[in-house]
């Protein structure tokens, strides 16, 4: 600017005294009247340096650079958020750049992935470009997970001793049968007499021969457990009782044996009652495929009575002789190869795990790795609580020394060290990362999916109107979305059951979730278990049911007394069993109280109204129905509604009623009555009913039936 103006003042007074080409030769000056003179202001201009006096300014040319746009680098699949970062915008920014456009803003979040198109445009109408970023070549994580290892030599293998499962119904005798053999009392032990643990044991024959017994629980809600104990075994005794014959749980333990590829011993049980009749038994099993050898089949069928101890050297002796025909053998060298069988928390060893070692030899001080835990073992014991300093193939035992609680079930494979191990945990729960991240991702695109159609189907149907009526018709459809919005809301935190569930082992929690799974009644009430986990009740379990208001299930755990008051005085319930039938029917009735009690009407009294009048009382006039009672009786303290044709007028109370003229409370068939209810605006009609009723709430019941 004041190389401008300085260029104007310059060029104004050269031309003044020096004469311009552009301007004429001034006069010669003249008086003349006062305040008319010309005045001249000379602009003062700053000489630049290097700049000779009177020497001309030649005028340059202003260059106005071009704006640059600000670059953005995408790539595919970018979230709304990673979108915003790469603009340097925040996120509604993103959101005002993609209005009026098909995405659909009310469903995005800003983990929300964006299509290409929408990624462009975004930027587009941003005033920015795009550029792709540059590939970055991500290096692949070397697969630090451990296998098996490859088959042993045939000369290092040594005859090992069969592991035998027993499988069968529950309450067919299969604990008692094992206590025979062990001479023990596991079944007075359990609860209700049924078992609900799977547990190892190894029975020393008088013979002196080996056999590790796993025993199964027979009840329904334990078949995991039960497939567990197929997958880890040579041979499984199926037990069935001779007075009860093939049952559910038998047809399941079949099923588990043959896709195990594991041979059956029968034990037909309980032959010592008067009812008993096992060839009913084995002519059933027939049907199931399992054939006995009289039949003409290869299964062998032992007629035994487990409480008396009738025949059970025999089947002892049958399940050895089997034993060796499968010639088990076992490499006792090498690194260790097992499977969990079951897993608890112990107070003061931690987390504990049964295990059957199936290769190599187990001592104190060896590496373990099982799923996403590891174990240096610090103690071992016997199903005695013995302490053992090893354990070889077909060997029960319990490990001490888990960082963390195994899931039933895993793998157990030794490594070299305690830094192999880490790797190994920290692998697994990378891929466990990765494939959650791609079930996310799939599940978010069907999502995504879903909504574009939707929302191109809605617009579609909308296209051949204005934007006016389009808006219109939108509101119309979510009206009734956000009227009942809150008062849905409500309904759903008022019928929603949060429980935590607690078990002593993991094959109890697990066959306690897997019951649950089965639930199909969130229509009428949903059933959200917020925490689940192996232990006796804690204080966090506590608070945790506070926060999530609540019941704590436990089983086969306990509750020291100062949790148990801090459960009392914050309102917590405590549901504490030791059968599990017993914790899934108050699991039931507490679902059930949830539910809103149905309303039941009973008809007491119908009568029909003969005659209609006025009575004055001070200065209203009341309408009165004169009546007759048709059938049962009418109760002044009851119901009342009045019904004409097939539609109802009117439902209340009675506020007088006479017989003759007498108050009455009330009036039996047959009698003729006078009566006014009270809506005083009501008019009568002959031929018009008049019911009179009560109402009985009726609790509803769960509709789920978890089987059993």
């Amino acid at each position: 600017m004041k190389r401008i103006a300085a260029l104007i003042g310059r060029t104004a007074v050269s031309c003044w005294h020096h004469g311009s080409p552009h301007f004429p030769p001034l006069p010669a000056w003249t008086p003349g009247p006062p305040y008319t003179c010309p005045q001249i202001r000379h602009l003062a201009a700053k000489q630049n340096k290097g700049q000779f006096k009177g020497q001309k300014i030649k005028s340059k040319p202003v260059k106005l650079e071009k704006q640059q746009k600000q670059e953005v680098e995408i790539k595919q699949r970018m979230t709304v958020s990673e979108l915003a970062k790469a603009m340097n915008k925040d996120i509604d920014h993103v959101y005002e750049a993609l209005l009026n456009t098909d995405v659909i803003l009310d469903e995005m979040e800003p983990d929300t992935m964006l299509e290409e198109k929408w990624i462009k445009e975004a930027v587009k109408r941003s005033g920015m470009k795009h550029k792709w970023a540059k590939l970055v070549e991500t290096k692949v994580r070397e697969n630090k997970d451990i296998q098996r290892q490859p088959p042993p030599d045939p000369a290092q293998l040594v005859p090992r001793a069969p592991v035998v499962t027993i499988m069968g119904h529950v309450d067919h005798g299969k604990t008692t049968l094992l206590d025979s053999l062990r001479k023990s009392q596991i079944a007075a032990q359990e609860a209700g007499g049924i078992t609900q643990h799977i547990g190892a044991f190894r029975v020393e024959l008088p013979s002196g021969e080996k056999i590790t017994f796993l025993d199964t629980p027979g009840h329904a809600a334990f078949s995991a457990m039960r497939a567990r104990g197929a997958m880890v075994t040579d041979i499984v005794i199926l037990v069935v009782a001779a007075d009860d014959g093939v049952m559910n749980q038998t047809t399941e333990s079949i099923q588990h044996a043959k896709k195990a590829k594991v041979p059956i011993i029968v034990a037909v049980n309980k032959c010592d009652k008067p009812q008993a009749d096992p060839q009913r038994v084995k002519e059933e099993l027939v049907g199931h495929d399992v054939v006995c050898e009289e039949f003409g089949g290869e299964i062998q069928a032992i007629h035994v009575s487990a409480l008396k101890g009738d025949n059970l050297l025999e089947l002892a002796e049958a399940t050895v002789t089997l034993a060796e025909v499968l010639e088990l053998k076992g490499d006792p060298t090498g690194l260790v190869e097992g499977t969990v069988i079951e897993s608890r928390s112990d107070k003061g060893k931690g987390p504990v795990t049964t295990a059957i070692i199936q290769r190599g030899t187990l001592r104190k001080g060896c590496t373990l790795v099982a799923g996403k835990c590891w174990a240096k073992v610090r103690f071992m014991f016997d199903e005695y609580d013995q302490t053992v300093s090893e354990a070889g193939p077909s060997i029960p035992v319990e490990i001490v020394g888990w960082k963390d609680l195994p899931s039933a079930g895993e793998e157990i494979l030794e490594v070299e060290s305690e830094q192999r191990a880490r790797e190994v945990v920290e692998w697994r729960s990378y891929m466990e990362e990765q494939d959650k991240m791609k079930e996310d991702l799939q599940a978010i695109e069907a999502k995504q999916k879903q909504h574009q159609e939707s929302y191109k189907k809605d617009r579609e149907s909308m296209a051949h109107l204005s934007w006016r009526q389009r808006r219109a018709a939108l509101y119309r459809a979510n009206k009734h979305k956000l009227s009942h919005r809150l008062s849905e809301k409500t309904e759903t935190e008022e019928l929603t059951l949060p429980i935590i569930v607690k078990g002593d082992v993991d094959g109890s929690v697990e066959a306690i979730l897997n019951i649950l799974e089965s639930y199909d009644a969130d229509d009428q009430c949903e059933l959200d278990v917020v925490h689940f986990g192996v232990g006796d009740i804690s204080e966090r379990d506590i608070t945790l049911a506070e926060t999530f208001s609540g019941t704590i299930y436990g089983f086969n755990v306990a509750a020291n007394k100062s949790v148990q008051q801090m459960a009392a005085k914050k309102g917590i319930p405590l549901r504490l069993h030791r059968v599990i039938y017993k914790l899934i029917d108050e699991l039931k009735d507490e679902l059930s109280s949830k539910l809103t009690p149905s309303t039941e009407e009973n008809i007491i009294g119908e009568a029909s109204v003969l005659a209609t009048f006025d009575v004055t009382i001070g200065k209203k006039k009341i309408p009165v129905a004169g009546c007759r009672v048709q059938k049962g009786q009418l109760d002044k303290k009851m119901k009342f509604r009045l019904i004409r044709g097939r539609n109802i007028l009117w439902e209340g109370s009675v506020t007088t009623l006479k017989h003759l003229k007498d108050d009455v409370l009330t009036v039996k068939t047959g009698m003729e009555c006078g009566l006014s209810l009270d809506n005083e605006e009501l008019e009568y009609k002959p031929g018009d009913e008049i019911i009179c009723y009560s109402e009985s709430e009726i609790k509803q019941k769960i509709s789920w039936d978890p089987g059993f």
